[in-house]
């Protein structure tokens, strides 16, 4: 392997029936800025069938080109398929960089992908950089049970890959009007596939997706129980936002994993995050501390939270929250 001949940032931009992954536009605005830095293209990689119609989004939220892989085969996602035609296009092209979502598919198609080309792959990043002169990808993630973050670089292969979870980026939108859209060859045949997708069922749950709620309403140990969450849900409702939580509150059993804001759980930018009882340790302050206004309710003012907080309330929870639900209440009816 030259080292030399891998050049340009790929971007694999997930789409599900035709609509694209907002992890796909998070990761080409933070690739936008890799791919500057290292004076190369950014590129998406788009596979399905009759897709061609969202290329140009791609394009207007920072990709220099746009592959489009269009093919029936790929109208729902296989391993064995993605996996082909992605692999088939990296040996013809040779990107330096490969950055894939880390979705329920992009954690499967990430290690198959490496796998096949026999190179590394850093899973489940919360941040990327790269060396400017080396070209090295720099890929950081929680590690040890999200005790510390570990940086890793692969130096001796290429591509360099890393699945990035979602909510970690902000998508960046541009008025570049000179992305350039290709149609790929796509060689690919049934027989290439092992498995048959016969029927896709749709699971609906009462679960919100925190990562795209604009208040979040969080709390931790010091809630103390499930039934009080549902005071934090009160004020959740009142406010029009959602309910989540520390790992702690998590591993009690007192709201579903789903909803767990951490190095361990979810990344999320809400315009308003309201702490409640939650002491501020790193893991959790990551998945959060780019949120637009962080309010933190405690009863210890050394909390770390209370650093990071832009307004910290010293006091009882159950003081708190009811006068705060009333004021909130008294605000909207004198609207």
């Amino acid at each position: 392997m030259n080292i030399a001949d891998y050049k340009g940032i790929w971007v694999f931009a997930e789409q599900r029936n035709g609509e694209l992954q907002k992890v796909a536009l998070e990761l080409l605005g933070e690739g936008r800025k890799l791919a500057d830095k290292l004076g190369v293209k950014l590129t998406a990689l788009l596979l399905g069938e009759n897709v061609g119609n969202i290329a140009d989004v791609l394009g207007k939220h920072g990709a220099d080109e746009v592959l489009v892989a269009d093919n029936p085969l790929l109208k729902n996602y296989t391993t064995d398929g993605y996996t082909k035609v992605i692999c088939d296009l990296v040996h013809e092209r040779k990107p330096g960089i490969l950055f894939i979502g880390a979705s329920f598919i992009g954690r499967d198609l990430g290690p198959r992908v490496s796998a096949r080309l026999q190179t590394g792959l850093t899973a489940d990043c919360t941040a990327l950089d790269v060396e400017a002169e080396s070209g090295t990808l720099l890929a950081t993630r929680p590690a040890f049970g999200g005790n510390l973050m570990a940086t890793i670089a692969c130096e001796a292969h290429r591509p360099q890959m890393a699945t990035v979870r979602p909510g970690v980026f902000a998508k960046v939108e541009t008025e570049n009007a000179d992305y350039k859209v290709e149609n790929v060859e796509v060689k690919l045949e049934a027989s290439d596939i092992r498995t048959e997708v016969v029927e896709v069922f749709k699971e609906v749950k009462d679960i919100v997706d925190i990562s795209e709620a604009k208040v979040i309403v969080s709390g931790g140990r010091g809630v103390g129980s499930a039934e009080n969450f549902a005071k934090l849900q009160e004020l959740a409702d009142e406010l029009g936002g959602a309910v989540a939580g520390s790992r702690a509150a998590i591993e009690a059993g007192w709201i579903d994993k789903s909803l767990q804001v951490g190095q361990t759980g979810k990344t999320v930018r809400p315009n308003i995050y309201i702490a409640c009882g939650i002491s501020g340790a790193i893991q959790h302050v990551a998945g959060m501390q780019d949120s637009d206004v962080i309010i933190a309710i405690n009863k210890d003012e050394s909390a770390p939270i209370m650093s990071v907080a832009d307004y910290a309330i010293v006091g009882d929870l159950n003081k708190v929250l009811p006068e705060f639900i009333a004021q909130v209440k008294e605000l909207k009816e004198a609207e």
